[in-house]
């Protein structure tokens, strides 16, 4: 279609009156047929009589302005009638385009199936999307013309490789809401135009929005959901939160700069197109980084903090203009970055003080691993993998001197120089949680007991960051051989504990009575020695079958160290003195195992504890368990119902 500086075909005598009569036969508020067609649905000759015809009318509005006559001269009354004529024309004109426009537009509303538009989103990744060289608009092209195809430059704002745009309108559809654009501009209908425009598209894109799961709730609203529902709904805004950033409000942006050639104008229809859709989109991220803080909540909090650092410059390529409402959702999308950065920062010093205080103080059956270690390990295991966003928002060291307790940890950080903020946090992590251990083990009456305690928990410590590579580079080599001593050290003390006094009973000391060696050994005490080592043996095993080594390596060297004592010393006693107690009386009551029934029973030792138990404490439960409150609560039996089985 022609625009109308290059209209023609009204330049003879009485063009005014033709342009009048055509644009009278559309009057929809004068005429049946008007209001049952659409201009643009007739065939295009129709479409370009009518648009020149508004051309003219415009042209002549135009002229007689500037050119009216004195109010003395003869021929003023004559112009006056023309003129109002003339503008009664126009206004006709324009009400018959922007009913036009609004038509088009409501045709042209595409539905789009959300699983094609999550589709178009997940190929961006892979895609290098250079922007190609604008095309500019072809010279002495008749871009007003109801028929002609759209070439003009478009807008440059595509900034990144990730933004995907799709055509919301066909081009010939936009070919022709430009040439009403153009004379609605003219004409001084800006306003009704932007009016027109926004209510249709906003509409468009809260269907769209709504389509993607994305509806109007409150912060307050988003607040009161459990937070299992609340780590769903987190997964499911980045996937909608990307493709309405990256394809829907990329793509609106583009319509707005191929229809209106102003700037200012095409930004203006822009913002009032998705403004309120751009604040409902972001109010769920906000709610969430002004939620209350908990330990399970890092990781979704993490993961929102990522996509939204993605997004931020997609974000700032398309709500890029001067405008005041353009800028303000830019900044909201900063700002709620920023404040999730600041919870994830609170929620790992806050879980730092919760492990140190943690109370509970029922002491885990059998000394296996406790559900504080399981849980703060995985918890650790995962930070590693937010490894490269937590370096960036972890920069200072951990606060070390908040507990009153003159026993509490300190970390010394001249013996871990160059180690990153968030490694020293995770350091400091296994400190207070071994601090926690050693607090947990007192509760234990059986010292041997508490002994085992400690090396099972520190010994998971130090298989978790083994098993983790990224775990293991940012601990280093010289705490894990740190805490590989302190496991070690628990298994000589409990060997200590327990067995140096089964040991001690198998000693020649106090059997010899004065006399000849050969005749010297008292039968009494000798049979005393066999019946104190056979019932401590029995109590040991009694005790000790029960208790949990979990690790079937630990648990086999710790057997082994054992026999390799326990057995030679036996042996030895037995040999040297089986004799004499055959040669009495009753020699089964005292001559109760054999060498090979020590050998078995150690191999009952550290078996685990009843299966009740095993099941509440290592029963098959999600890896990080939700203890909302940690510091709070009392981990009893049922707090393992919570433990991952690892």
């Amino acid at each position: 279609m022609e625009s109308p500086e290059n209209s023609v075909g009204f330049d003879s005598d009485g063009s005014l009156e033709t342009a009048e009569r055509i644009i009278l036969r559309w009057d929809s508020t004068a005429s049946e047929e008007a209001r049952g067609k659409m201009i643009f649905q007739s065939d295009r000759d129709e479409v370009d009589r009518f648009l020149r015809a508004v051309d003219e009318i415009q042209r002549s509005v135009s002229s007689l302005s500037f050119s009216s006559p004195p109010s003395f001269s003869s021929s003023s009354a004559a112009t006056d009638d023309q003129e109002v004529k003339a503008n009664s024309a126009l206004q006709i004109a324009m009400a018959r385009l922007e009913e036009e426009f609004r038509n088009i537009l409501l045709s042209q509303t595409s539905v789009f199936e959300p699983d094609s538009l999550f589709l178009e989103e997940s190929s961006v990744s892979g895609e290098d999307s250079t922007d190609a060289p604008p095309e500019e608009e072809e010279e002495g092209s008749d871009s007003g013309s109801g028929s002609s195809r759209l070439t003009r430059r478009r807008s440059s704002y595509r900034s990144t490789s990730s933004i995907r745009e799709m055509d919301l309108i066909s081009p010939e559809a936009v070919s022709d809401l430009r040439s009403i654009v153009q004379r609605m501009v003219a004409a001084g209908y800006s306003r009704e135009c932007i009016q027109v425009y926004g209510n249709v598209r906003k509409s468009a894109v809260d269907t769209i929005l709504k389509q993607l799961g994305i509806v109007k709730i409150s912060i307050g609203d988003v607040q009161k959901l459990e937070w299992e529902v609340v780590e769903g709904k987190i997964r499911k805004w980045i996937r909608a939160a990307k493709v309405c950033v990256r394809i829907v409000f990329s793509s609106e942006k583009r319509l707005c700069s191929d229809l209106f050639d102003e700037e200012a104008m095409g930004d203006t229809c822009f913002m009032e197109t998705v403004k309120t859709s751009a604040l409902r989109l972001f109010t769920f991220p906000e709610a969430i980084s002004i939620s209350r803080r908990s330990p399970e909540k890092l990781f979704k909090i993490l993961d929102l903090h990522d996509a939204m650092g993605d997004m931020l410059p997609d974000i700032e390529a398309i709500f890029d203009s001067d405008d005041s409402s353009s800028r303000a959702v830019y900044l909201q999308a900063s700002e709620i970055q920023t404040r999730l950065a600041e919870a994830a920062r609170g929620i790992l010093s806050e879980f730092e003080n919760a492990v140190l205080r943690e109370p509970s103080v029922v002491p885990v059956p059998g000394g296996t691993i406790h559900p504080l270690t399981r849980y703060v390990m995985n918890y650790i295991s995962l930070i590693s993998d937010y490894k490269q966003t937590l370096n960036n928002l972890i920069v200072s060291d951990p606060s070390t001197g908040s507990d009153p307790n003159p026993n509490a940890p300190v970390i010394d950080f001249t013996e871990l120089d160059g180690k990153s903020p968030l490694a020293l946090h995770l350091i400091w992590l296994i400190m207070v949680l071994h601090f926690n251990l050693e607090e947990k083990s007192h509760h234990y009456r059986d010292a041997s007991l508490a002994h085992i305690f400690i090396m099972n928990n520190i010994h998971y410590i130090v298989q978790k960051v083994k098993g983790s590579p990224e775990l293991r580079e940012m601990i280093g080599d010289h705490y894990l051989r740190k805490l590989t001593g302190i496991f070690r050290h628990a298994a000589t003390n409990y060997q200590r504990s327990t067995w140096v006094r089964v040991l001690n009973s198998l000693r020649d000391e106090g059997l010899h009575v004065s006399g000849s060696f050969s005749s010297g050994v008292s039968r009494s005490a000798l049979r005393e020695r066999f019946k104190a080592f056979n019932a401590m043996l029995e109590d040991v095993h009694r005790s000790q079958s029960t208790w949990s080594v979990p690790d079937a390596q630990l648990r086999e060297e710790l057997r082994i160290s054992l026999s390799e004592h326990l057995i030679p010393a036996y042996r030895s006693f037995l040999g040297r003195f089986r004799g004499n107690i055959e040669s009495g009386r009753h020699p089964e009551n005292y001559l109760k195992y054999s060498v090979e029934d020590i050998d078995r029973i150690v191999l009952d030792f550290f078996e685990g504890i009843d299966p009740f138990f095993e099941f509440l404490f290592t029963g098959p439960f999600p890896i990080v368990p939700r203890w909302n409150n940690l510091p709070g609560n009392d981990i009893s039996l049922a707090r393992g119902l919570c433990v991952a089985k690892c």
